[in-house]
């Protein structure tokens, strides 16, 4: 289980082996790769909260599961990684286990709003979480709650424990229907 702060990873029993990897994509790469050369688990699942635009529809508390993360950061003239999907199997795992959430691509991004115009949910480190996962052959999902609206500038407009009470029960299925498939 990997997320980008202790705050996210809460709810996680002691059974089951956790990584606060840090915030932005950089670091999230960084720390998961070392944790999976480390460690070499069955499967990541990166859990976190993340901003939705309001064209989107989906309000603040909404879960969302990710089909696949784009670094929305990387552009470059030749051809460069900046997709990633998640593991089909851990994909169908979590839309049993949720299965009223949406299923939708998640924007990584280094800066709060900074992701493009079209992107319904933004986070900050799905994509490195993912990639680092990928490079190491190890299967991978991304899920997140949604705690503000992309471009809210008013924090106290944020819902920051609402989302993270949120992820906790969503988390907890999707972890009790993955250790069900083991």
């Amino acid at each position: 289980m990997v997320a980008a702060t202790p705050f996210e990873l809460a709810w996680v029993g002691r059974s089951t082996a956790t990584l606060a990897c840090g915030v932005g994509p950089v670091e999230a790469a960084a720390a998961t790769a070392a944790a999976i050369a480390r460690s070499r688990p069955d499967a990541v699942l990166h859990v976190g909260i993340a901003g939705a635009r309001d064209a989107a529809g989906f309000g603040i508390g909404a879960v969302v599961i990710g089909a696949r993360a784009v670094y929305d950061d990387l552009a470059a003239a030749i051809p460069v990684e900046r997709e990633v999907e998640a593991s089909a199997e851990l994909l169908a795992a979590a839309r049993h286990a949720l299965p009223d959430a949406p299923v939708v691509e998640i924007a990584t991004t280094a800066g709060v709003g900074r992701s493009a115009a079209d992107a319904a949910i933004e986070a900050m480190e799905g994509f490195g979480v993912l990639r680092a996962a990928a490079l190491a052959g190890v299967p991978a999902l991304e899920l997140r709650a949604i705690s503000n609206m992309v471009g809210e500038e008013d924090r106290s407009r944020w819902d920051i424990p609402g989302a993270l009470a949120a992820l906790a029960v969503a988390g907890a299925l999707v972890l009790a229907e993955l250790d069900s498939l083991a």
